[in-house]
């Protein structure tokens, strides 16, 4: 069962339709994702590149952009080092791109995911020693490695910390002291009183003020890296930032200038995933081209998708584009049969019981544990934890329900790990085999969960009886786009609704067509992806139902029609 609630917030929705010339069910919307004032409402529907905030307001900016053109005017070798998910490969290409055409001597190295693990460690800083690199900055890591950044300090390098990960830190008596590490510079908006209007930016963000930074004081016109904001969006999106304030900014004028990028690489990599590039949106980046660009940093190395982003010739632009995608196929057949593996291990024993799953796949390929963490969170709506084989032990990635803190709770049991990491929603860890069984009894048992925790909360924008949807809501709809996290695609429902004419569509078999039809005989079409026999025998049964739906317009062969997608029905 869900929980399904309409969110009541207040405001005077004809009013604000008035002064913005919008409808009063976007007005509405608008509330229902907390913008509130004029000056909010203004920003969100009308904000452009010229509002965004100036870099040179973090914290170390100015002492980071100050040692970058010292090191190019003196022609130093410098090393960026990223990371080799989405974020940290897209940073990495911004860095490097933008010290070059300021004419720096500029190379990178990228962690390799099994090997290196994440972040800085000190074989990357013994690399960048043998190469006579003078100047490490790292991008999208680099905050919690206060050891190998001594380590490099003592080798007599320079070492420049840009981030967006939280700071650590030790709690005594209720304070806080945060472990900064000892670099020249350390650039990261979550810094302990960093004056940064805006926290929520990922890696490739913190890099592009830093490079604009760079530009406005060597003189040179920062307008000029613009370009570089696709790479921004990608990554936003990739690394699942909050759609709000600057970044709603950067996916919107990104997307716009993906449409027309000059880059080979990415222009390849869309023509062979086929994504509708008129049509582009953050759900291509989240769901089509950014998996592909991480499954090389998952399946083999993360510097494939930099030579990607690099290559200026169309013929490898499409080799390597093609590919990513083949490994990124490969990537989801693992993945299908992992979710498969764990579901069958869950339904044939008592692991069905638990509040907190504990899945055991020695075979998985420890890369795409998380993924398979994520669908099976989705599917029994609990707190999840896929473990798999490790070179040294077993290694693991969890996936959380709103209600659980995922690394809270894994604070409580800490002596069972030999490594872990995370936040609410999400966690890594590593541990002994002996362990596991032991990991799963006792991560259960300090388990607190409610069976209300348990039921998933669907929240609705507002009911919306069909009449009200038309092509113009549609259209206007659009006003509220890029739709991801913390930006939510709008969510109607609407009751009382009879159902006709179920039919299974679509080469896979995976889509629910119908027909729904209120009570004054209005008819519209309807979609339904997901479970698809589940879905059709509970319609079936049904004189009426409640759906929740959000609308769009289906073109199909010139011809125009308004259809709606169901997400959920009782």
């Amino acid at each position: 069962m869900e929980k399904w609630f309409v969110s009541m917030k207040k405001a005077d929705f004809t009013q604000i339709a008035e002064k913005y010339h919008i409808s009063p069910i976007i007005a509405r919307l608008i509330r229902n994702r907390d913008i509130l004032g004029d000056q909010n409402i203004d920003y969100y529907l009308n904000g452009t590149i010229a509002d965004l905030h100036d870099g040179m307001l973090m914290k170390n900016m100015d002492t980071a952009v100050e040692i970058l053109e010292e090191k190019i005017r003196e022609g130093e070798k410098i090393r960026v080092i990223g990371d080799y998910d989405i974020d940290g490969v897209n940073a990495t290409y911004i860095l490097k791109t933008g010290l070059e055409s300021l004419g720096a001597l500029v190379d990178t190295d990228i962690p390799d995911r099994m090997k290196d693990g994440y972040g800085l460690n000190q074989m990357l800083i013994d690399r960048a020693l043998e190469d006579g690199v003078d100047t490490i900055i790292t991008c999208d890591n680099g905050i919690a490695a206060a050891s190998e950044i001594a380590y490099g300090k003592a080798q007599g390098m320079t070492i420049i910390v840009t981030d967006h990960h939280e700071v650590p830190y030790l709690e005594a008596g209720g304070e806080k002291e945060y472990l900064i590490p000892d670099a020249d510079a350390v650039v990261n908006p979550h810094l302990p009183g960093d004056p940064y209007p805006f926290k929520g930016l990922c890696g490739a963000a913190v890099v592009y003020k830093v490079v604009e930074a760079l530009y406005n004081v060597m003189g040179q016109d920062a307008d000029d890296v613009d370009f570089l904001m696709e790479n921004v969006a990608i990554a936003t999106v990739g690394d699942v930032m909050d759609l709000v304030d600057e970044n709603r900014i950067f996916v919107k004028q990104g997307l716009e200038m993906l449409k027309r990028t000059q880059n080979e690489g990415l222009k390849a990599l869309m023509e062979c995933t086929q994504v509708p590039i008129e049509r582009l949106s953050a759900y291509h980046i989240g769901f089509v081209i950014g998996p592909c660009i991480n499954a090389s940093g998952r399946l083999d190395t993360a510097k494939r998708a930099l030579e990607l982003l690099e290559v200026k010739n169309r013929r490898e632009a499409v080799m390597m584009a093609e590919d990513l995608k083949a490994l990124n196929d490969s990537r989801k057949e693992m993945t299908e049969k992992g979710v498969e593996q764990a579901v069958e291990q869950i339904e044939t024993t008592d692991l069905k019981e638990d509040q907190v799953l504990v899945v055991y796949l020695q075979d998985c390929h420890e890369s795409i544990a998380g993924i398979i963490a994520g669908r099976l969170k989705e599917k029994y709506y609990k707190p999840v934890f896929v473990l798999t084989q490790g070179e040294h032990g077993v290694k693991g990635s969890g996936r959380s329900i709103e209600s659980y803190h995922m690394f809270e709770e894994m604070c409580k049991c800490r002596a069972l790990f030999t490594k872990f990491g995370g936040h609410k929603l999400a966690a890594g860890l590593s541990l002994e085999e002996e362990n596991v069984e032991r990991f799963r009894r006792t991560i259960n048992e300090l388990c607190e969960l409610t069976s209300q925790d348990l039921m998933p909360k669907v929240s609705i924008d507002m009911q919306l009886p069909l009449a009200y949807v038309t092509e113009e809501l549609i259209e206007e709809l659009e006003l509220l786009e890029p739709f991801g996290k913390g930006n939510t695609k709008p969510l109607f429902a609407e009751k009382n609704l009879k159902v006709q004419n179920l039919r299974v569509i679509g080469k896979n078999q995976n889509v629910l067509k119908f027909q729904v039809l209120d009570r004054n005989g209005r008819k519209m079409e309807a979609i339904y992806f997901g479970e698809v026999q589940e879905c059709m025998e509970y319609l079936q049964g049904k004189e009426e139902v409640a759906l929740t739906f959000y609308p769009s317009v289906n073109e199909y062969r010139g011809n125009k029609s308004i259809q709606i997608t169901v997400v959920n029905y009782q």
